[in-house]
């Protein structure tokens, strides 16, 4: 070869080469930026994210004009400090919170958490009695609330509280003789004043946590006899903001809708905690999220990543999709090869549309998605990711970023974590899905009973979900042994708790809550001698069910109630250790 010849082959090799080589410094910039943050500490997350991104737009509540700044945000934390200092809190002391999502809500959290106090998360639909239960279980000495929920609770009925302090404006709700709380919030923002004449990123300084401080109490149910308060630690919430970080790459100022229940773990690391460590824009839908209601605050914000439960998802097919290719023109068009895919095409894009068309990625938790409904959005190519979790993994234990997890799998098993499926085959034989790792809580709060009873000798915690695993390390649920029922917000149904109440009322022997057409349905085996003692006609048997059905309904959460009771004529069949065959009832 000429040597001009061979300079030309050079260059041309080189600058053939130079995107590639541009990619690799953009990844090598970006790994830098990565490594800048303080991966080590949770709360050093975000001491560096409310400092870095001071100035741009943290939370707001849709539909109003509250808003807050990183910096205005991090300035409420600051107050909230000084209030505790002034109360004399020590580390470690329990705040309960309840009430819906707004920016006091997850500032109370953030300042909770950054002084070194445990955060109590109540679920706001919980009944007063299962409230008053958690408040004086957990031994909180503080209480922040909604006015409405904190009128609903007996004063008598929580423990050692010594104050409760409103969710508007911070306001005093409640004190016990002697504290002089009120001296102390009329003083507060003069306080505030003389220790930061002027508030800056500088001021945003939070202490340093082990990581196997704890942070959290997370209430898997309010019920006195089903009482479990999960123990969350600092490195359990650094496990999944660090995993969030590598795999889901927001950017600082994406905008995110929060809409999930905020007390419950899978709703709180991810719109709200790892949100907030990216410096995004986070609105609080802070009311029901009904299809119709979630459209058009889609619409409205335009959020760059969705987390969903498949109840929403189920909803948005049966509603928006099946009516449309039930159509018969469409039946014949999807017969026909490339007219198909452009039918294809046109329904994935109405439905990116309504997601706000700002998306990356649709991200389903909290149950196991309907697998037709999966299937169909394989089929579209519809940008959708199915992970796997639970409160005592804080949550996550699987996931992996759509296109790359197999069909029905909800992902490849967290690097920090280790699972194994208690099977003779793990790849082919189902049995229980038990994990280890980073994430796995402590224990449940003060229940040793229960901790013991979730862990095996050799340490492993049984998730109590049934499935298999292929040799890539993706998980896949066959079926749940748990019999939690997820609500229509994301609100875990435990039908015990309500088995247990409906099993107290007249003329009931045993009970089993299902869910049927998206609604909790009361199967009841009636005590046949008892009618017949009452002297009780059949005719009248409904009417007297009725009656229990309105007294239950009373007595529990609204996601909670009942829509029927339907009798059955013999008893449930049992297992050898007198357990109802759930699994027959379904």
């Amino acid at each position: 070869m000429h040597k001009k010849a061979e300079n030309v082959h050079f260059f041309g090799k080189i600058i053939a080469n130079y995107a590639f080589i541009s990619k690799l410094f953009s990844i090598f910039a970006q790994n830098i930026e990565k490594c800048a943050m303080n991966m080590d500490s949770f709360i050093k997350l975000y001491e560096g994210s409310f400092r870095k991104h001071f100035e741009l737009p943290a939370l707001n509540e849709y539909g109003t004009n509250i808003r807050y700044t990183y910096g205005e945000m991090a300035a409420e934390i600051a107050k909230l400090h000084i209030l505790f200092e002034q109360m004399g809190l020590r580390k470690g002391d329990k705040i309960a919170l309840i009430g819906k999502s707004s920016c006091s809500w997850c500032i109370t959290y953030l300042a909770t958490v950054s002084y070194g106090a445990v955060i109590v998360p109540v679920l706001q639909d919980f009944n007063p009695n299962d409230v008053e239960h958690i408040v004086k279980h957990s031994e909180s000495i503080l209480l922040f609330s909604t006015d409405s929920i904190w009128e609903t609770l007996n004063p008598k009925n929580l423990g050692n509280l010594r104050a409760v302090f409103s969710l508007t404006a911070f306001g005093l709700l409640y004190e016990k003789k002697g504290d002089n709380l009120k001296e102390i919030l009329n003083n507060l923002d003069a306080s505030f004043k003389a220790k930061y004449p002027v508030f800056t990123k500088d001021d945003i300084v939070y202490p340093d946590q082990a990581k196997d401080e704890l942070l959290v109490l997370n209430y898997t149910s309010g019920t006195t006899g089903f009482s479990k308060g999960v123990m969350i630690v600092a490195d359990n919430l650094l496990g999944n903001m660090v995993f969030a970080h590598t795999i889901l790459n927001l950017q600082a100022g994406d905008p995110m809708l929060s809409f999930l229940p905020l007390a419950h773990t899978y709703g709180s690391a991810f719109e709200f905690l790892y949100a907030l460590m990216e410096g995004c824009s986070v609105t609080l839908l802070g009311k029901t999220p009904s299809p119709k209601v979630l459209l058009k605050a889609f619409a409205d914000v335009r959020p760059a990543l969705i987390l969903s439960v498949p109840l929403i998802l189920e909803k948005i097919y049966k509603n928006m999709i099946l009516p449309m290719l039930d159509k018969p023109v469409i039946k014949t068009v999807l017969r026909i090869p490339l007219l198909n895919k452009l039918i294809y095409a046109t329904i994935r894009k109405k439905l990116i549309a309504a997601f706000g068309g700002n998306f990356v990625q649709v991200i389903i938790g909290g149950a196991p998605l309907n697998s037709e409904v999966e299937t169909f959005m394989r089929k579209i190519d519809f940008p959708m990711s199915v992970g796997y979790g639970m409160t005592e993994c804080a949550p996550l234990i699987s996931f992996t970023l759509y296109p790359n997890s197999p069909v029905h799998s909800c992902g490849q098993v967290l690097p920090q974590m280790q699972v194994r499926i208690d099977s003779e085959d793990p790849y082919n034989i189902v049995g229980e899905i038990q994990v280890k790792g980073q994430n796995v809580m402590r224990g449940y709060y003060k229940n040793k009973a229960a901790t013991d009873a979730v862990f095996t000798e050799d340490g492993w915690l049984k998730t109590g979900d049934m499935g298999v695993i292929d040799r890539n390390n993706n998980v896949y649920i066959r079926g749940r042994s748990k019999s939690m029922i997820l609500g229509a917000s994301g609100q875990n149904i435990y039908p015990e708790e309500i088995e247990a109440k409906l099993n107290n009322l007249p003329y009931i022997l045993e009970s089993i809550v299902v869910e049927r057409s998206g609604k909790l349905v009361a199967l009841v085996y009636p005590d046949y001698d008892a009618f017949e003692a009452a002297g009780i006609d059949e005719s009248d048997w409904s009417e007297v069910m009725t009656k229990n059905k309105n007294t239950l309904n009373s007595m529990v959460a609204n996601y909670e109630k009942i829509a029927d009771i339907q009798l059955c004529a013999v008893e449930f069949e049992k297992t050898p250790k007198k357990s109802i065959k759930r699994f027959l009832y379904k």
